[in-house]
């Protein structure tokens, strides 16, 4: 994995890459090196696009984080759902918060939007998912990375696609055509730009 100059931080996992353990020292004073995650934004109640637009200031306001990409938004129907259709996007965070440091940050974010699970796959203001945080695999009852069926997706392999080209493929998790014909994903434009 290279480290980005301008922003020390690692670039997206990579096919030459191999997947490598995640720190356990969480040891207070300890500093890691930032990773690259990318996390998946969708809403489909209120006013979804400002929603996204919003939330991308606020995972660039994140401690020790700063959002590198924004990619396009996207519109879906809902997968295994009901409800109006979803607007979706992908963020590139460059971050030294360890995955569940950024879970935590991430379901605050959520919170602070409303975020209610009444039952699964309820419509909702604001979801966000962790795909990848660096080379990190992870099986923990709260956080699976990478997110165990984000190649299930068009809504998050289209604007995954845009932000790190190649990245599924590189970790064999590729959908195919076949997903994004079965779910029809439109791009509707830019989120917002990327936060100075």
């Amino acid at each position: 994995m290279k480290a980005d100059v301008a922003t020390g931080a690692q670039d997206v996992p990579s096919a030459r890459a191999a997947p490598t353990p995640l720190a356990s020292d969480t040891s207070p004073g300890v500093q890691r090196p930032p990773v690259q995650a990318l996390i998946g934004l969708g809403a489909n109640l209120g006013d979804a696009l400002q929603t996204l637009a919003t939330v991308v200031h606020e995972l660039h306001a994140l401690d020790q984080s700063r959002v590198l990409a924004v990619s396009s938004a996207w519109r879906s129907a809902p997968v295994e759902a009901t409800g109006p259709d979803f607007t979706n996007a992908v963020v590139v965070l460059a971050t030294r918060l360890a995955p569940l440091e950024l879970l935590d940050a991430l379901q605050a974010i959520e919170q602070r939007h409303g975020r209610q699970r009444p039952y699964r796959n309820a419509p909702r203001t604001l979801d966000l998912d962790l795909l990848f945080h660096g080379d990190a695999r992870l099986s923990h009852p709260r956080l699976i990375l990478p997110h165990p069926r984000l190649h299930e997706r068009a809504f998050v392999c289209c604007p995954l696609d845009e932000v790190a080209p190649g990245l599924l493929r590189a970790w064999s998790l590729e959908g195919g055509a076949a997903l994004r014909q079965a779910q029809v994903c439109e791009r509707i434009g830019p989120v917002c730009a990327t936060p100075a």
